[in-house]
């Protein structure tokens, strides 16, 4: 009977050092997968020219947490930049809040996961002596350089300035016109200023027939009127 109580006696220890060591391995379990404030870090950074905020939840149990950025002022809370909730992973999850911040500025971040974490990340956030500015493009040819493409042509100009060929047309063209023209004979203008044409010839003969018939008629008339006189 002794035996057997020292038996279950011993049983009883090692199922009680068994019993607290699993316990120890679970509670220490729970604390590793725990959200710590540790596993949150912080950053201001540059999107291009504009500033941003960036937080990163590491927390390998995935609690869902809540982040809120606040701007300080003088050690106080001069305005809330924005309120996000984040889930957290081993790799890392990181949500961004857009702030134009300015240089040397402090703000302060606080988390809140569940029972678990309500505090601030430590130390607070002081942006970089040195503003956001928009990254470097190739520069573009200026007006002058770059040729406009809604400008004329150079041909309107050359139609508002006529070339020296086209004047000289233009100009020469009364001339040309003028030598064209027949000009009157030497002769034909002397006969104009004398009244001596070429009908003048025929009118003189004609008035020369009418003349000769007429003396005639009156001759005749006249032998006519002697005859009957006679007898």
């Amino acid at each position: 009977m002794s035996i057997n109580r020292r038996n279950a006696r011993r049983s009883v220890r090692i199922l009680g050092v068994v019993s607290a060591s699993a316990a120890l391995a679970l509670g220490a379990a729970g604390n590793a997968l725990a959200c710590n404030i540790s596993e949150f870090s912080a950053a201001a950074e540059c999107d291009g020219a504009k500033g941003i905020i960036t937080v990163t939840d590491k927390d390998p149990s995935g609690t869902p947490a809540t982040v809120s950025v606040y701007l300080e002022n003088n050690g106080a809370d001069e305005r809330l930049v924005g309120e996000q909730e984040v889930k957290g992973s081993r790799e890392g999850v990181t949500i961004t809040f857009t702030e134009d911040w300015r240089p040397n500025a402090t703000y302060r971040i606080h988390v809140k996961a569940g029972r678990q974490v309500d505090e601030d990340i430590k130390p607070n956030l002081v942006t970089p002596a040195t503003a956001c500015t928009a990254e470097e493009t190739p520069s573009s040819p200026s007006p002058s350089e770059t040729p406009s493409e809604s400008a004329p042509p150079s041909t309107p100009a050359e139609s508002d300035n006529p070339s020296p060929s086209a004047s000289e047309g233009a100009s020469s063209a009364p001339a040309d016109t003028a030598s064209n023209a027949p000009s009157p004979a030497v002769g034909d203008s002397n006969l104009a200023e004398t009244g001596a044409g070429s009908n003048t010839g025929l009118i003189a003969g004609v008035a020369a027939a009418l003349v000769a018939v007429g003396g005639g008629a009156v001759f005749f008339g006249m032998r006519r009127r002697g005859a009957g006189n006679n007898s």
